[in-house]
C-alpha cells in the first residue's frame, strides 16, 4: 500500500474528476478481503455505501494492520485512504494520532458529496479504537 504522503503528492497535482480516478484506483489496490470476514461485526455504521474493515495481526507484533473492501468504487477509495494513514503504523501511535488531520489535506469534504464522506468519522473510530485496544494490551 502507498504511503499518505505519497498519495497526497499525487492527489495535490490532481483536478476534479482525476481526483476521484485517483480514489478508485486506491481502492481497486487494497488487500483483498476474503467474503467470509464481510459480516454485520465488520460493516462500518454510518456510511452512504456498505463498508466493512477488519483488523488482521501485523508483520510485527504492535502494529495495525486492516482488510478492508466497499460495495462502492468512490467510498472502497475512500476507506483506502484511511487504511493508507495509519497501516502497518504501531497501534500506540495511532491511538494518539490525529487521522482526520492527516487526512484534511485531502478536502476530502469538498471534493466529494456530503453522503460520500459521512461515514468517513465512523471509519476513523473504528481504526482508532483497535489501536487503543491493542495499545493497551
Amino acid at each position: 500500500m502507498r504511503s499518505l504522503d505519497d498519495i497526497l503528492e499525487e492527489y495535490e497535482f490532481l483536478e476534479g474528476d482525476e481526483r476521484y480516478s485517483l480514489l478508485i484506483e486506491l481502492g481497486r489496490e487494497l488487500e483483498a478481503m476474503p467474503n467470509a470476514l464481510k459480516t454485520d461485526a465488520t460493516l462500518v455504521r454510518g456510511c452512504s455505501a456498505a463498508v466493512w474493515v477488519y483488523p488482521t495481526e501485523g508483520a510485527e507484533p504492535g502494529r495495525l494492520h486492516f482488510l478492508a473492501d466497499s460495495n462502492a468504487a468512490i467510498t472502497k477509495g475512500i476507506v483506502a485512504l484511511v487504511i493508507a494513514a495509519v497501516q502497518d503504523k504501531p497501534a500506540s501511535e495511532v491511538a494518539g494520532m490525529d487521522v482526520t488531520a492527516a487526512l484534511a489535506p485531502f478536502d476530502l469534504r469538498n471534493q466529494l458529496s456530503s453522503n460520500r464522506t459521512q461515514g468517513v468519522p465512523n471509519m476513523i473510530a473504528l481504526v482508532k479504537e483497535h489501536a487503543a485496544r491493542l495499545a493497551a494490551a
